[in-house]
């Protein structure tokens, strides 16, 4: 790219007045930094709301998935679904136990129950349901 001159972005701020929608009230004011667009603050707000959600699901896709090389049709889209059930799971405990008690908006502290934890969690418990074998008795030993 190697510009050095200034660069001018478009700050795109959608207002949507709620109107009791949900049973809420009040306006939300959703706002995107864009460059190189003319488009309406609407439009704007209806693409990256779902190009947003589209690359999150990715970015949690390639957090838990299962690295395979089977070519096994049901055990390639068993392993990506699995991983989104576990993910699914997480948000739903951080829900109920993770979240703030405050006055306004309920919000989650994440790093009280992150990812790998519960991870964690998920495989020492399928060890204890499955008994894994952990060790391995020894007749000899050479120290």
């Amino acid at each position: 790219m190697g510009t050095s001159g200034p660069l001018d972005l478009t700050l795109a701020i959608d207002v949507q007045y709620l109107q009791g929608k949900n049973k809420k009230f009040g306006n939300v004011n959703p706002g995107y930094v864009v460059y190189g667009i003319d488009w309406k603050p609407r439009r704007v707000f209806q693409v990256c709301k779902n190009r947003v959600a589209i690359e999150s699901s990715y970015r949690v896709r390639t957090i838990v998935k299962a690295k395979t090389s089977s070519r096994n049709v049901v055990l390639r889209y068993l392993l990506p679904i699995i991983s989104f059930l576990l993910k699914n799971i997480r948000v739903s405990l951080q829900w109920i136990f993770f979240s703030k008690i405050q006055r306004g908006p309920r919000t989650i502290d994440e790093d009280l129950f992150r990812f790998d934890l519960f991870l964690l969690f998920v495989w020492e418990g399928l060890r204890k349901k499955l008994k894994f074998v952990t060790f391995v008795t020894v007749l000899r030993s050479q120290w």
